[in-house]
């Protein structure tokens, strides 16, 4: 897992620069830089993220975990599916990226 991604999660949750859960995300999608998606995140609802987040070109971080996982790495006691992140610095973004590709290639 991107040691880049797990700081700036947690440095999010301390500044409060998140959204957290599907709808939340869907309805605060103006206001997004980046959106962590976990495996857990039902079909339906994925597809709606991808085509809202393509048209308002916000990249997607598909998180190889589960919910459960996602909740953790923020430091948080239950599930999260979806995550997205309103405050983070494009540099972080696209070290961020490029470490959840790099990951998604040796598996």
């Amino acid at each position: 897992m991107s040691k880049i991604l797990e700081k700036s999660l947690r440095d999010a949750r301390k500044e409060d620069a998140l959204t957290m859960g599907t709808k939340q995300v869907l309805s605060s999608l103006k206001n997004s830089k980046l959106i962590v998606l976990s495996r857990s995140v039902k079909k339906e609802k994925l597809e709606q993220i991808e085509s809202d987040a393509k048209k308002e070109k916000i990249p997607l971080v598909n998180f190889q975990g589960t919910s459960v996982a996602l909740g953790r790495l923020c430091g948080l006691q239950f599930r999260i599916s979806t995550i997205s992140l309103t405050s983070i610095d494009d540099a972080n973004i696209k070290s961020i990226l490029k470490d959840t590709e790099a990951e998604g290639e040796h598996e």
